[in-house]
């Protein structure tokens, strides 16, 4: 793992790339992590209650962080105990409301709907982050965010921009908003908080403060008769999210988020419509469209140009 530590010569991964060319190259792949835990939702929804779903997921990615971290959050307890107002709020917004409030959405809303919704999210971050701590946006930039934007709108609307005066809000955007809205105050805390511990170690420390801010929701989730299934299907559930859609994306998030920018690293949800889409093309069974094709070609110059860095 990369530590903290910055120096003035770009540091090397032992494939021969800086870590700003690894987070590149990682920005492209971090969606597909992200999909996953929307195209396994999609495929059990009616198998876990939501806020369970979230309580064991990020229950057994603390699990798999312990053997990697257990010793170093000991060296670091003095760490933990002054920064656990941090870990609580980021454990909240990254874990709880991040986790829980999407698989609620889905109840009552529509796939275009979230994903819309969703689509809001790095503009949202690049504005705080502008806001709050002075990141500066140059016109390139804009540009590239622009495009993405509208590849995205192309994609959730399946080409047809009518769709968009037909919308009509339910109780699950209301859900999908709060989620919006929270990790995007996740994304730009977890870059300007400032913290001593390493990055896999603060990402356990953030996972434990989720566990206990979701324990007593999934008490009382149960105590109302909403359990899920003790069946081998969902183990298996619990266990990829674990392993993939949290330990793997959360991790490759914050590496991203570290070389490129609470900004520029936003824009990979942008990317998560267009994966989803070719994963469920190829899992699920379902038809990719020529607006798939066209939302991809405004996305990836989008990105390009939103990432790039001013010579």
């Amino acid at each position: 793992m990369v530590s903290e530590e910055t120096t003035s010569a770009p540091r090397r991964t032992r494939l021969g790339l800086s870590e700003r060319q690894l987070a590149f190259v990682l920005l492209f792949i971090a969606p597909a992590l992200f999909a996953s835990n929307m195209l396994t939702a999609r495929a059990t929804h009616d198998l876990f209650p939501p806020v369970a779903l979230a309580f064991w997921r990020w229950a057994c990615t603390l699990l798999l962080l312990m053997p990697f971290t257990a010793a170093a959050l000991w060296q670091h307890r003095a760490a933990v105990r002054r920064e656990w107002r941090d870990l609580l709020v980021l454990g909240a917004l990254g874990m709880g409301v991040c986790g829980a409030f999407v698989y609620i959405a889905a109840d009552t809303t529509t796939a275009t709907n979230i994903g819309l919704i969703y689509a809001a999210s790095p503009i949202l971050i690049v504005l705080l982050a502008r806001l709050a701590y002075g990141e500066t946006l140059s016109a390139h930039q804009g540009v590239g965010i622009a495009l993405s934007l509208v590849g995205v709108i192309t994609i959730v609307c399946r080409g047809d921009f009518n769709q968009l005066l037909g919308l009509r809000f339910a109780a699950g955007d209301l859900w999908t908003v709060g989620a919006v809205c929270a990790w995007a105050v996740y994304a730009i805390l977890l870059q300007h908080r400032p913290s001593a511990m390493p990055l896999m170690v603060r990402f356990a420390a953030i996972a434990a403060g989720g566990v206990l801010v979701l324990l007593p929701f999934t008490i009382a989730e149960g105590l109302s008769g909403d359990l899920p299934p003790l069946a081998p299907s969902s183990f298996i559930t619990v266990g990829f999210l674990a392993l993939v859609a949290s330990f793997g994306a959360y991790q490759v998030y914050a590496l991203i988020q570290r070389s490129l920018g609470a900004g520029p690293t936003s824009l990979l949800m942008y990317l998560i419509p267009l994966y989803n889409g070719v994963l469920a093309f190829l899992l699920l069974g379902e038809t990719l469209e020529i607006y798939h094709l066209v939302g991809a070609l405004l996305v990836l110059p989008g990105i390009y140009l939103a990432t790039r860095k001013a010579a």
